[in-house]
């Protein structure tokens, strides 16, 4: 036989063992997510998997990708779980070609560990969360055995004596039109499972869309006075005093944003020193006396000047007045817990400081930001928010359980992950406009940006050119102790390159350390600077 013809039967075997493994792959993940739809769809085996690889990643390599990636983090991890199912299942077509039994079983064990990531998650609910992988898994190595020539007639692809036609010398040779007929026919049932699994799923979805359009937010209370109207700067390039709910950061773990009927939904207090444990309902939660308050969230992932900070105007129940309802006094009154640990529906664990939630300050089970129901990306129908400390230590999103524990008690999620079990927000400040490496005409440039010491407030901000001596900036009018402060300076410009650094004092007389330090374990610290070149 000639060493070309050779050639090109090894090469095109090979090839359609790839496209063979490409689509077992196909059809196992568009099988399981069809099978999650119909159980649980967060027992899904990309968000199972995605979970379990945030869950084992590395704090300093986490807080890279936040850094990197910003709110798309997620989709950076999604896109490369697919990669590795894709570089995965082509290679097992290319097992299969030689030896089909192993190739088929390598779907089926990469399919189980599907199924443990999916048993394994916090939020798991038993065995049946594993079924979706597992019946992904066994279609998936189905396909890839039938491609590859596991019966006969027709579809007997790889075998000697495939009705594909001679080789010269009497050589048999793949049968393209078999193998195109079954591809094609395993292309098409995995996609319309994929498309009836995202049917059912968005259909279970829009109860939950449903819930939250029929919300009507009574008012509240004890409404938040007006933002006085000195606290929003007219320059160009400062944030907006308060951050619009579509430009609010996100950031959490959770790769599918759960979708919680409002209806359905229920929050459960208990734990020590809880004398009357109790069930919520959302209407109950409306039906009680609601504040609304303007308070600043920062998430302790964000680098000094970086963006995860925002503002919003927040309405709901006090947390301090359910949990008195309820027999819970703060350990300084000798309440047995320290820790209130809060749970998502999607396995989340935040821990609070009780004396924290209990001190007076605006501690809320909020149900509404700026004027409308929470966002499903920002917690809705419920979530926490604590003025002044690191949003993992107590802006649990989609709150369903407060359980009432010490810290020596009990590790919560993060704390797992060698961050610190406490948290209070640092002081910091930023600078807005001029961007880092902008050019600056010559003359009067315009520094401005926001300062924030939630609980504590900002009393003063300075501006440093080079080495140059530290310059106090105009503050703009400061709304609450627990919201951000605007500031600006008006800067006479020199020709050339300069630095340009901010640093800030809070409300109790601490000037922010010029101590650099990363977001591991409890926030980042230092001045932010910015190189500019003028002229």
């Amino acid at each position: 036989m000639p060493v070309v013809s050779t050639n090109r039967r090894t090469v095109e075997g090979g090839a359609l063992a790839v496209a063979s493994g490409l689509l077992s792959g196909y059809a196992a993940l568009a099988v399981a997510e069809l099978a999650a739809s119909l159980l649980r769809p967060r027992a899904g085996p990309l968000t199972a998997v995605g979970g379990a690889a945030i869950d084992r990643t590395p704090p300093a390599l986490k807080d890279y990708a936040i850094r990197a990636f910003g709110e798309n983090d997620k989709l950076v991890l999604r896109l490369g779980i697919l990669a590795v199912l894709a570089l995965s299942s082509a290679a097992f077509g290319l097992i299969a070609l030689r030896h089909r039994r192993t190739g088929a079983a390598a779907v089926l064990a990469f399919g189980l560990a599907g199924a443990v990531a999916a048993v394994s998650r916090p939020d798991a609910t038993g065995v049946a969360d594993a079924l979706p992988s597992v019946a992904g898994a066994v279609v998936g190595a189905a396909v890839l055995h039938l491609l590859v020539g596991g019966v006969t007639g027709p579809w007997a692809l790889f075998s000697a004596g495939a009705p594909g036609g001679q080789e010269p010398g009497g050589e048999s040779r793949p049968s393209r039109r078999g193998f195109l007929f079954a591809a094609g026919a395993a292309a098409l049932a995995a996609t319309g499972a994929g498309a009836l699994g995202r049917a059912v799923t968005g259909r279970r979805g829009r109860g939950a869309v449903a819930s939250r359009e029929a919300v009507r937010l009574p008012a509240p209370a004890s409404p938040a006075a007006p933002v006085p109207p000195g606290a929003q700067l007219r320059i160009p390039g400062v944030s907006a005093f308060t951050t619009p709910n579509a430009d609010f950061y996100r950031v959490d773990t959770a790769l599918v944003v759960p979708r919680v009927d409002a209806g359905a939904w229920r929050l459960r207090v208990h734990g020590a020193g809880v004398d009357r444990p109790r069930t919520f309902t959302f209407e109950e939660l409306l039906g009680r006396k609601l504040i609304e308050r303007d308070i600043t969230l920062t998430c302790v992932s964000n680098e000094v000047g970086g963006p995860y900070a925002g503002n919003a105007r927040w309405l709901g129940v006090r947390l301090a007045d359910v949990l008195r309802e309820v027999g819970v006094r703060p350990p300084s009154t000798g309440g047995p817990a320290d820790q209130l640990v809060a749970r998502s529906v999607d396995g989340m664990t935040l821990g609070t400081p009780v004396e924290d939630v209990m001190d007076g300050r605006d501690a809320l089970l909020a149900v509404g930001m700026n004027g409308e129901p929470l966002p499903f990306d920002h917690g809705f129908p419920v979530r926490m928010v604590v003025p002044g400390l690191y949003g993992y230590v107590s802006a649990c999103k989609w709150i369903e359980d407060i359980e009432l524990t010490t810290f020596d008690a009990y590790d919560p999620y993060w704390v797992r992950r060698q961050w610190a079990p406490k948290a209070p927000i640092k002081t910091q400040a930023r600078i807005d406009t001029p961007k880092p490496f902008a050019r600056t005409p010559a003359g009067t440039v315009m520094v401005a940006g926001v300062a924030w010491a939630q609980h504590r407030g900002i009393t003063r901000v300075e501006l440093r050119v080079d080495d140059g001596p530290w310059e106090e900036a105009r503050l703009a009018e400061q709304d609450t102790s627990d919201t951000w402060r605007q500031w600006s300076f008006p800067w006479k410009s020199a020709p050339g390159g300069h630095h340009l650094t901010v640093r800030a004092t809070d409300g109790a007389g601490e000037v922010q350390t010029e101590r650099r330090s990363r977001t591991v374990p409890d926030g980042a610290s230092g001045w932010h600077s910015v190189f500019v070149t003028a002229g």
